[in-house]
């Protein structure tokens, strides 16, 4: 029988021992009254790159949905498994929440891979290289852009991509519906790993700019 990760066993003491223990109280209200979380954020499954500690979010705060290069696909209801859009609908029907946030990081694996046509795994018939195609076109045009370095290309690409995973985000009729309403906000956010800066996106300009802090 293999044994469960020491680390993880580590990790779960520290946690009864610090945090848990801070925030007993908030846990067991939790589990009696139920999650009423205002923001969903949908983020990269980057283990960098984690919401709740960039957010210095408590337990509760938020509904956090994580898949590779944090993207929203299309409206698709065809009967298939689409998890990011079935927690999409849980957040946004019986959470009702109020933000949407898609939030996108620096030097993001997934970005980079699909810049490179030749990189693996994105084979055309495999879980991930169907998943990236969702920003193969925008990964074409930038791609060939020789002016820009291939760091560049990438931050522009992982820019590009929130912004169409925002305008995914409105071809569902719940969220557009209340978005017109003003009973939903949908915003874009850029996390930079090496420094730690958080740029966010201008609703009326779609430029990504750093908020005062």
């Amino acid at each position: 029988m293999m044994s469960f990760p020491n680390s993880l066993l580590d990790g779960y003491r520290n946690f009864m021992s610090g945090r848990y223990a801070d925030a007993r109280d908030r846990y067991r209200q939790l589990a009696e009254n139920g999650q009423n979380p205002t923001t969903l954020v949908i983020a990269c499954c980057d283990s960098r790159a984690a919401p709740e500690l960039i957010f210095d979010a408590g337990p509760g705060e938020l509904f956090v949905i994580r898949n590779v290069a944090n993207m929203v696909p299309p409206y698709e209801p065809d009967g298939h498994f689409h998890s990011t859009s079935a927690a999409l609908e849980f957040a946004v029907q019986a959470l009702k929440v109020k933000n949407i946030v898609v939030m996108g990081h620096g030097r993001c694996g997934g970005i980079r891979a699909a810049l490179d046509p030749d990189a693996e795994p994105l084979s055309s018939g495999d879980f991930i290289g169907r998943w990236m195609s969702l920003v193969r076109p925008a990964a074409e045009q930038i791609g060939s852009n020789d002016v820009m370095t291939p760091a560049e290309r990438q931050t522009a690409l992982e820019r590009v991509s929130i912004r169409n995973s925002i305008n995914n985000l409105r071809s569902f009729p719940d969220i557009k519906a209340l978005e017109e309403e003003g009973k939903l906000e949908l915003h874009g956010a850029w996390f930079d790993i090496s420094t730690g800066e958080l740029w966010v996106m201008d609703s009326e300009t779609l430029d990504f700019i750093r908020p005062e802090i």
